[in-house]
């Protein structure tokens, strides 16, 4: 389920891929309760997942468990969103490849699990709104900041944003380490081993106070992402010990 992050100020986007994104998944609406659904298909998720991978969690308690928030992981697995929610029992809201929109039925499945389409191949303004719009009424994003999967014990250079977003909206930043994902499941693997998984989660990250109407400066999105990038690697070090 994992994107690439929006890129900042290159949110500004173009009409064209506006378009597709708004064309798949225009249904989609911040919707904070946890449904019957939707509290039944994560309850079957966690269960198959503690079964399977034995998960070890650390630093939940870190989690805010009120007001906006940015789950950061790193990513190395396409496994890697499925352990967000043993971090909290928040709603988590997800970005997804709008090309799981094609399948109408499925689309409104990922809605309902709190998913939303962005355009990966360019600036997808929508998604920016909507990503603006759940962290704006309170609630928890997932994104992860390294975009793509990457690979190895060291965390790289991270796009900007995840932290563009939180100066925007003065969301917490909350950096999480995963352990065992790549083993369990490499690029190319069709089917996830058994592999135990620890996950740990770092101190959040805050964004520097903003006035009303201030402009997000480009300096301060460079500190946050060089901050975050820290902490990130921090939380992975403690997930892999």
């Amino acid at each position: 389920m994992a994107v690439t992050p929006i890129r900042g100020e290159d949110a500004a986007g173009d009409a064209g891929h506006q378009h597709h994104a708004v064309r798949r998944g225009a249904n989609f609406r911040i919707d904070p309760r946890r449904s019957a659904f939707y509290r039944i298909c994560r309850s079957l998720l966690v269960g198959i997942l503690v079964v399977w991978f034995r998960p070890k969690v650390r630093g939940r308690e870190l989690v805010p468990s009120e007001g906006p928030a940015i789950i950061a992981p790193v990513h190395r697995s396409n496994l890697d969103f499925a352990f967000t929610p043993f971090l909290t029992r928040r709603k988590l809201f997800f970005m997804a490849k709008e090309e799981l929109w094609r399948w109408p039925r499925f689309g409104r499945l990922l809605e309902i699990w709190g998913v939303f389409p962005v355009h990966r191949s360019g600036a997808d303004r929508e998604s920016v709104h909507r990503a603006e719009e759940v962290l704006g009424r309170g609630q928890v994003l997932v994104m992860f900041p390294e975009g793509s999967r990457h690979f190895g014990e060291t965390v790289g250079e991270l796009l900007e944003g995840v932290a563009f977003l939180a100066a925007r909206t003065g969301a917490s930043i909350v950096p999480v380490g995963i352990a065992g994902s790549e083993r369990s499941m490499p690029k190319g693997a069709k089917f996830p081993k058994p592999v135990s998984i620890t996950v740990s989660v770092g101190t959040p990250v805050a964004p520097e106070a903003r006035g009303p109407g201030e402009r997000v400066a480009r300096s301060q999105v460079r500190r946050l992402t060089a901050e975050l990038r820290e902490a990130l690697q921090a939380a992975y070090d403690d997930a892999a010990r």
